[in-house]
């Protein structure tokens, strides 16, 4: 009894296992990780024309589109939903297992930011006097929000500013190409090149940005809870 007790436990684990595959593992080239750490995993999605994904699992998290995609996901009970999304799209998901199909003719290209370890306050808390939303509601504007993220949808127009203001710890999306010059408390500043696509872990910070690039400049801000 006890020898197949512990067959039981051990074909249990290895269901879990196969039920619970990661999509960097069973996907190839189609996912890559972009960044992680304890808090976040960045994943970077490229599907071709009709390809199909294996069934894989995800924990909670956001997805940013960059190109316009429509999927079909089949969940673990067969079931399957269809879904279309625009470029620049933000989303939440709760965990799920699922396999999906490009049903376009052109590839499609997401980031999606998984959740892991929740930080605590000391990554989170920001001032009210300090939230963007308050100070800048110009660039900064809630896309929608929950107990884990507070996602943000923030543009700029050529040579525009915004004030001092304070971040938790984020993810940032770029969905074009800019150029950003940052100001810290103390006075020092910083320049960069960011391009569509790429993505930017800040922990949590008081800046002042302004965008020093000649064209509009759009991002998704996923802000940690």
């Amino acid at each position: 009894m006890k020898r197949l007790l512990i067959v039981f436990v051990w074909a249990g684990l290895a269901f879990a296992t196969v039920r619970a595959q990661d999509p960097v593992k069973v996907t190839g080239k189609q996912c890559k990780v972009d960044f992680e750490n304890d808090y976040v995993r960045v994943l970077h999605w490229t599907i071709g024309p009709h390809e199909k994904t294996p069934k894989h699992s995800h924990p909670a998290l956001v997805t940013v589109v960059l190109t316009a995609t429509k999927t079909r996901y089949t969940l673990a009970d067969g079931k399957t939903r269809d879904v279309e999304s625009k470029p620049g799209q933000a989303a939440w998901s709760d965990p799920e297992e699922h396999a999906s199909e490009n049903l376009g003719d052109d590839a499609g290209e997401v980031i999606q930011v998984e959740l892991k370890k929740k930080p605590d306050s000391t990554m989170t808390s920001i001032p009210a006097s300090a939230d963007v939303i308050k100070l800048d509601p110009k660039h900064y504007q809630v896309e929608f929000q929950n107990d884990r993220v507070r996602v943000l949808r923030v543009k700029y127009g050529p040579g525009e500013k915004s004030v001092m203001h304070g971040h938790p710890a984020n993810v940032a999306v770029f969905l074009t190409d800019g150029r950003t010059k940052m100001t810290l408390p103390d006075g020092k500043t910083s320049q960069r090149d960011l391009k569509a696509g790429q993505v930017l872990w800040t922990g949590k910070e008081d800046h002042l940005p302004e965008h020093v690039g000649g064209q509009p400049f759009e991002l998704v801000l996923v802000e940690l809870r």
